[in-house]
């Protein structure tokens, strides 16, 4: 109802107090719901998933709709924030522009770079955990390069590999690198004495071991580092696009429509980042789901 009165341009802009009464009781309201839903102890693992998934969408259809009504109601300027509704308009008018801007910054850069730094930071870690001297060695410098600011490494990672996606890419793997290193050897140093004590009466060879014992133990950690770096991929690589890329890209976008002030752009561009962010997050929740379903966390 609150939404249909707004397309009257008598309330739209200068709506009254009884307006936002209505909208105060709506908002009460999808409250209630979401602290009833969450308080129910469901005994069907269907009914209990069904309502894992409405809670969440609920929660944010409440704050879309005050987002909504709160922009269109106190008559906010496009300027300093879009409607949700004039966002997704954008959003489906420019398809193509997104289409080309998510294959520059995420299947390029992102996934180029984040393959590279995971899989370089887990055989560091590999090779720290058979020789302790480089472990003793790599952490302090790991340590130092991921406390690197993102904005200074930047400019250099443009500078040495060009304004293409090879330097989103670098900076991507620089990022993804460490999270990567700390996590994998923490879950190598994980198997019990027992077990390797079992290893070692069977004369097992370190790359047996490695296989059949420690990389197990160590793929809920490793799993741990690739969720963080899937979050951590795309925003460095949005942000190596503000210093420096060709004419497409999310980060490249973002700061261009910004300084000519189409807000309704930029927040399609953010929509389409965290789109892709949540995908790409989902994603590795599933293979890890799929791959350690051994381990206790994943018996609930």
């Amino acid at each position: 109802m609150t939404l249909t009165l707004l397309r009257d341009p008598l309330i739209a802009g200068d709506a009254a107090s009884g307006f936002w009464m209505v909208v105060i009781g709506v908002w009460l309201a999808s409250w209630i719901c979401v602290v009833a839903l969450a308080g129910l102890k469901p005994r069907s693992s269907v009914f209990r998933k069904a309502i894992d998934l409405a809670i969440p969408l609920l929660f944010g259809a409440a704050v879309f709709y005050l987002w909504e009504v709160v922009v269109r109601g106190a008559g906010v300027p496009p300027v300093l924030l879009p409607s949700p509704s004039a966002a997704a308009v954008k959003f489906m008018a420019s398809l193509p522009i997104l289409g080309a801007d998510f294959v520059q910054t995420f299947i390029r850069g992102v996934l180029i770079g984040y393959a590279i730094g995971c899989n370089a930071g887990l055989l560091v870690a590999i090779l720290a955990h058979r020789f302790e001297f480089l472990g003793r060695g790599l952490l302090p410098l790991g340590n130092f390069f991921s406390a690197l600011p993102l904005v200074g490494v930047a400019p250099i990672m443009v500078m040495w590999f060009g304004f293409d996606w090879p330097s989103k890419a670098a900076v991507v793997a620089l990022v993804t690198f460490f999270p990567m290193l700390v996590n994998a050897l923490a879950g190598l140093q994980a198997a019990g004495d027992i077990e390797r004590d079992l290893m070692r009466s069977y004369g097992a060879s370190y790359a047996q071991t490695l296989i059949k014992l420690y990389l197990p133990a160590a793929l809920p950690f490793i799993f741990n580092a690739l969720k963080i770096n899937a979050t951590l991929a795309l925003i460095g690589a949005i942000v190596a696009e503000f210093f420096g890329t060709p004419t497409q890209g999310i980060g490249f976008r973002i700061s261009t429509e910004a300084g000519r002030m189409a807000l309704d752009m930029v927040w399609a561009e953010i929509a389409l980042a965290a789109i892709a962010g949540m995908a790409f997050y989902g994603l590795v929740a599933l293979a890890e789901r799929v791959t350690t379903f051994w381990h206790p966390s994943m018996r609930t």
